[in-house]
């Protein structure tokens, strides 16, 4: 019996709350965390990303990373680095920011540590409400965009209904389709290596 890690990821500021939970290997790494945040949400993984944990700060170590004026030394590499070096207990709190232009900030709780021997992970058990758009300039922006796509006399209605993706709900998760593509995290993340 192996212990897995449940992790419960909430997009703060959202309301009504956009959440996952999800449960992982103690042996993943942040990168693989990144990848599995960005399938389980719904994001594109388009943009740069940060954990921030009591301080450290954990993302992708890279040269364009260096080229953008982060220090490669004050960043821990997430690749490097799992998730079993650095949560010690349940109720540790991770915070981790996608995009930062758009400045999507999270909150990542461990909510327990689970033993099992299913051998499907990372595996999402639950969460409500579809992630924003990239790119719609961040979750207040976000929540302007649904008023005006609910507003059919709204001056820029037309527009918005032209920008969103096609048939966006904000009240739909897929978490079969999160789990479907969870199951191909290895090619998943094997396409961002190239």
């Amino acid at each position: 019996m192996e212990e897995i890690i449940q992790l419960k990821v909430s997009l703060l500021n959202s309301n009504p709350s956009i959440w996952r939970e999800v449960q992982v290997n103690r042996d993943t790494t942040f990168f693989e965390l990144h990848h599995i945040i960005q399938i389980t949400m719904g994001w594109l993984n388009y943009h740069l990303y940060e954990f921030n944990l009591e301080g450290y700060r954990i993302s992708e170590v890279s040269e364009d990373f260096r080229f953008a004026g982060f220090g490669s030394n004050e960043v821990i590499n997430s690749r490097d680095i799992k998730l079993k070096d650095v949560i010690t207990a349940q109720g540790d709190k991770i915070n981790y920011e996608y995009d930062f232009g758009d400045g999507w900030q999270h909150q990542i709780i461990v909510e327990s540590f689970v033993k099992c021997d299913r051998g499907e992970y990372p595996v999402c058990i639950g969460g409500e409400m579809r992630c924003p758009p990239e790119d719609c300039g961040g979750i207040f922006s976000f929540y302007e965009y649904l008023a005006i796509l609910n507003n059919k006399k709204h001056p820029e209605h037309n527009d918005m209904v032209r920008w969103f993706p096609k048939k966006y709900d904000p009240a739909i998760f897929d978490i079969e389709k999160a789990n479907k593509q969870l199951q191909k995290l290895d090619k998943y993340i094997a396409k961002w290596l190239k």
